[in-house]
């Protein structure tokens, strides 16, 4: 983290600081149903604000295509984060940048919190445009990024306005960097990366970067079907991309020369049809009927996976094992999440998890708190596993 500027390196007292948030919730009937970004966004805040500063929060929300909708207005999510922050008042300004904004700013109290307009009702936020980013940078003294979701984007409230005000990195930002820092540029090794998903087409970046990165790559989902298929097993009616076959072949090489282990299922649970209650048996991955599917690794791949884990200092984690969202193909997945998250609890690991769905396993699992760091980004974690340089990061390295 030496890289970058924290709280830690900024005197706020009486300054107006302008947060890059993530306040891009989900809102049903005008009431926001999860909070979780807004309350991992408030420690931040309620920092700054104790500090003595003017706290100007900025935000997407949705996905308005440059236009003032107020369909998509952040009006809505003000009330979830002031409760975010202990009951505290927020107030809002009903536009971002101009003579509204400026307003709204300077009626702000040190130790006040405000929230500016859905920054995407311009098309300049997304073109990443330099005029834009100094009307936003003309609001406030200091710049603060807290919003690592976002930080995959180069747009002119992640990017831009770094290159104009002083800059630092709030601390969910600096946490996720720090986690995925311990995970993978400095880990405690042995490393093992727990990998799964429908498609090896979608993440062939992120296993090519991980065979060069860790000790032990753990397939599970559709995708350890195309590496099966690849390696000469009939796979049956599986979910499997027969022409990734080459693809699979090439990162299993490469593993081989990096000296990455890659552990596929030793067994599969399967059924002729993915639905609750359906029928199910549990076979070698080599013995699947040509009418039946794999939906979730068999408890031989689990117990083997599990005694891996065991001889590991570090996990990074993304993607299920099987077809989670289904009983009973939710098994292997949320037995291993409770047994990484064991270790975790034990001292014994280093756990990292991202990704939409591997956050859903973990809360199905029971263990989203039991992980040293769980990532609600996205894209940008999925980005950063790749093993590529992330906009919103860059532009805060000093």
């Amino acid at each position: 983290m030496s890289a970058f500027k924290t709280l830690d390196d900024l005197d706020v007292a009486g300054k107006t600081v302008l947060v890059r948030g993530d306040l891009n919730v989900p809102v049903k009937n005008g009431t926001v149903t999860d909070t979780t970004r807004l309350d991992r966004l408030a420690p931040t805040l309620l920092e700054l604000a104790d500090k003595g500063a003017k706290v100007v929060v900025m935000s997407h929300f949705g996905r308005p295509k440059g236009q003032r909708n107020l369909d998509y207005s952040l009006e809505p999510v003000v009330p979830a984060l002031s409760t975010a922050l202990g009951g505290k008042p927020v107030s809002f300004a009903t536009d971002c940048i101009g003579e509204a904004a400026e307003q709204a700013v300077a009626a702000l109290q040190p130790g006040g919190f405000l929230v500016l307009e859905n920054l995407r009702f311009y098309p300049d936020e997304e073109k990443n445009d330099a005029g834009f980013a100094q009307k936003l940078a003309a609001l406030g003294d200091i710049y603060v990024n807290d919003a690592f979701a976002t930080a995959h984007r180069a747009h002119a409230s992640t990017e831009a306005i770094a290159r104009v005000l002083p800059a630092a990195a709030g601390r969910l930002m600096q946490a996720e960097l720090e986690a995925l820092t311990n995970a993978l540029e400095s880990p405690q090794r042995p490393v093992a990366a727990v990998v799964g998903g429908a498609k090896i087409s979608t993440k062939l970046d992120l296993l090519g970067n991980m065979v060069s990165r860790v000790n032990m790559l753990i397939l599970g989902g559709g995708m350890a079907n195309t590496f099966l298929y690849a390696g000469g097993t009939d796979v049956g009616g599986s979910l499997c991309e027969k022409d990734m076959a080459d693809a699979a072949r090439a990162i299993m090489n490469t593993a081989k020369e990096a000296g990455c282990e890659i552990v596929l299922p030793v067994d599969a649970v399967i059924a002729s049809k993915l639905e609750a209650g359906v029928e199910t048996a549990t076979v070698a991955s080599d013995a699947v009927p040509g009418d039946k599917m794999i939906l979730d690794v068999g408890p031989g791949s689990v117990a083997d996976v599990n005694a891996k884990l065991d001889g590991c200092k570090t996990i990074v984690w993304n993607g299920p094992l099987g077809a989670f969202e289904t009983a009973p193909f939710d098994a292997a997945t949320t037995a291993v999440a409770q047994h990484a998250a064991a270790l975790t609890k034990a001292g014994k690991v280093l756990s990292v998890a991202g990704g939409g769905d591997t956050v859903a396993a973990l809360d199905h699992a029971g263990v989203i708190d039991q992980f040293s760091y769980v990532s609600t980004a996205g894209g940008a974690f999925l980005e950063w596993l790749e093993g590529k340089d992330l906009p919103g990061v860059a532009a805060l390295k000093s």
